[in-house]
């Protein structure tokens, strides 16, 4: 994949908006990266599009600006001349795909079907997008293209929202989703990008599921976390189960058997995916220890923040 993509992928979700007045492109930005998202799919087919993506591309580098709907050569090259990072389409022609992979374009052409995947393998694409998705048959229409396709990866768009899009983005072969729940055409044509910044926000929650996991509370031995570990089982019936380095207690307390990470203890957070949440704390100003990482079968599992809070080292789960 193109590092354009790449980053997609870590961002997960890539807004599409339709703008039809420059005036909203600016703080429509800024709503999107302060709301988490630092990406946009600004849809070619309004007249506001090219000066838009302008806007956004010169206002706020870091933003994933994108153009689609994107339909000839020429739009093409006007988009990525505003300074468009990629350009999607909504259907394949291979008169654009090719004309994009000559100028070095990052490409992903709309796919519906099992015929236009092959057309865009024989084009040399590893990244399709996959529209209109729920009115093409949705995750299960993906799921059966992808099982001879082994090599592509699909972006679906279209009907996606907050309701379905962890089903889409756990499957693997999914790069990320596009969606416009969070820009809503009423909300920016009311000038209300406090709403969208909220939406925002509140999709990026809901991609990456923070869930407290457990607590570990650092003891002197052994036997003071059986001890302890009997105790909260009598107490409230958490059942004790012993381990190597530590009791556990429910799911929610693990007793270390000597004082490890952090000086009281630790916390562990769960997510649904790591890597994503890794970019987007990093996005909010936090660390990471790179040598904490826990990999398992080429997948990262466990990792911890740099620094306590409150006392606690504090690591992400997968879920």
């Amino acid at each position: 994949m193109s590092k354009v993509i790449d980053e997609l992928s870590k961002i997960g979700i890539v807004p599409v908006i339709a703008l039809n007045d420059v005036k909203d492109a600016e703080p429509l930005a800024k709503a999107l990266i302060d709301g988490g998202l630092p990406a946009a799919e600004v849809t070619f087919r309004t007249d506001a599009a090219e000066e838009s993506i302008r806007i956004m591309a010169s206002k706020f580098p870091e933003l994933v600006v994108g153009a689609g709907t994107v339909l000839t050569p020429e739009q093409a090259d006007r988009a990525m001349n505003a300074g468009a990072k990629f350009i999607v389409s909504p259907g394949l022609n291979p008169k654009v795909v090719k004309h994009c992979i000559e100028k070095g374009y990052p490409i992903v052409p709309g796919t519906s079907n099992p015929s236009d995947v092959e057309v865009a393998i024989e084009l040399g694409l590893e990244v399709v997008k996959f529209f209109p998705a729920e009115a093409a048959g949705g995750l299960n229409m993906i799921k059966s293209m992808a099982a001879p396709y082994t090599k592509m990866k699909f972006m679906p768009t279209g009907g996606i929202n907050a309701s379905n899009l962890k089903s889409y983005l756990d499957f693997g072969k999914i790069v990320c989703c596009g969606g416009s729940w969070m820009v809503k055409n009423d909300l920016v044509a009311a000038g209300d990008f406090a709403g969208i910044e909220k939406l925002t926000r509140e999709a990026v929650d809901t991609m990456l599921g923070f869930e407290m996991r457990h607590v570990g509370v650092n003891l002197e031995s052994a036997e003071a976390a059986e001890e302890l570990g009997a105790t909260l089982e009598k107490m409230f019936g958490f059942e004790k189960k012993v381990g190597n380095s530590s009791v556990f207690a429910g799911t929610g307390f693990e007793l270390m058997k000597k004082p490890g990470r952090g000086t009281n203890g630790h916390i562990a957070i769960a997510t649904n995916y790591i890597e994503r949440a890794i970019y987007h704390l990093e996005r909010r100003g936090f660390e990471f220890e790179q040598e904490s990482a826990v990999i398992k079968d080429g997948k990262m599992k466990a990792i911890y923040f740099k620094g306590e809070f409150g006392g606690f080292a504090m690591h992400l789960v997968q879920k």
